[in-house]
């Protein structure tokens, strides 16, 4: 047995689904259910034996604690995260609380159950940390791509929670020698994507007929990747990752902000045409968030070449297929929509109106 963190958000869910449907190795979810923890998103599992979850917050030792005791699995893949940059930006706390203080509290838990376990099984044992390629920082236009040696150089309260969450991963390889392997991925979009993050926003408020907000010029790049092939590398490196290595985990899909919003009204414009005209009439630049990095890009050379990991998707094929999934899901779309959505949606971008 696997025991997954963050397993209902949407990199988690899509991470349990796709294990499931290629393994029958049970899983563990643990997900303390906040406003991006979706148990919809596991409406297919409904009855499955080996799909265990558990509501749990990670920050509670006892409990964590309790679960490895009671399942013994022999790996942990930690998704569980605030992961919204504007969320982090106006109230950091949560950050570094989930982040940093989770993060340290499952790898107490996990340093106790690891020591405990029999020889065979404790050579066997893993902890996946799941993290960003924020961490890096921010590249202009001509610098090379993020390699896994580059230095970190946060700018947000979200990527600097995930450094630090980083940082304590790789001490508890050094110091205790727990074996531990870190991923750090581009963008993630597809299925069950929360509504607040670019591409699914954009998606629901073209469909809505309600402005495309894009901050500052829309030429902020970001390298983009597939979530299913994220959920691909990540059983690659849990299956044959050296411990304590790092592992960039990339798209090889570099594009600006604008680029990605006209491509996905193209395709709406193809798949549910408006009558009103191109959904590209609803574009609205704003106010660019503080501290906006301008480019990422992954390096993944040492993924492709240590273990032989490549990204099934062009972005073309990718994000035709994301369009054509919240078409398909308009209910998923309308449950995840609650009224606190809507505010947190509305008090975002109601300052950077302009």
């Amino acid at each position: 047995m696997i025991l997954v963190t963050g397993g209902a958000g949407f990199i988690g869910s899509n991470f349990v689904l796709d294990w499931l449907a290629g393994s029958d190795e049970p899983v563990v979810n643990v997900d303390k259910l906040t406003y991006a923890g979706n148990r919809q998103n596991l409406a297919s599992l409904d009855g499955n034996p080996n799909h265990h979850f558990e509501q749990v917050d990670i920050c509670d030792r006892e409990a964590i604690d309790a679960l490895l005791a009671k399942y013994k699995p022999r790996a942990m893949v930690h998704f569980a995260a605030e992961s919204h940059v504007d969320r982090s930006i106006h109230g950091p706390a949560a950050f570094v609380q989930t982040n940093m203080v989770g993060t340290f509290t499952l790898l107490e838990a996990a340093r106790q159950y690891w020591n405990a376990l029999p020889a065979g099984e404790k050579d066997a044992f893993r902890f996946l940390h799941v993290s960003t390629d924020e961490v890096y920082g921010s590249l202009d236009a001509s610098d090379p791509a993020f390699t896994e040696t580059t230095p970190y150089q946060p700018n947000s309260p979200y990527s600097a929670s995930k450094a630090g969450s980083d940082h304590l991963v790789r001490a508890y390889f050094h110091t205790y020698g727990m074996p531990v392997l870190t991923t750090n991925c581009s963008n993630n979009y597809g299925p069950y994507h929360f509504p607040e993050k670019l591409i699914p926003l954009v998606i629901t408020n073209a469909l809505a007929g309600k402005n495309l907000p894009i901050y500052g010029d829309g030429k902020n790049v970001r390298d983009w990747l597939f979530v299913k092939d994220h959920c691909s590398a990540i059983r690659r490196v849990l299956e044959a990752g050296k411990p304590g290595e790092t592992y960039n985990v990339g798209g090889h899909n570099e594009k600006t902000n604008i680029d990605i919003v006209r491509q996905i009204c193209r395709l709406l414009d193809e798949m549910k045409p408006d009558a009103a005209g191109s959904y590209e009439r609803l574009i609205t630049f704003v106010k660019d968030r503080p501290g906006h990095d301008r480019r990422y890009a992954i390096d993944a050379a040492k993924i492709g070449r240590e273990l032989g990991w490549a990204p099934a998707e062009t972005f073309e094929t990718g994000i035709r297929k994301t369009v054509r999934w919240y078409l398909d899901n308009q209910d998923w779309v309308a449950n995840v929509q609650s009224g606190a959505y809507r505010d947190w949606i509305e008090h975002n971008y109601q300052d950077r109106k302009g």
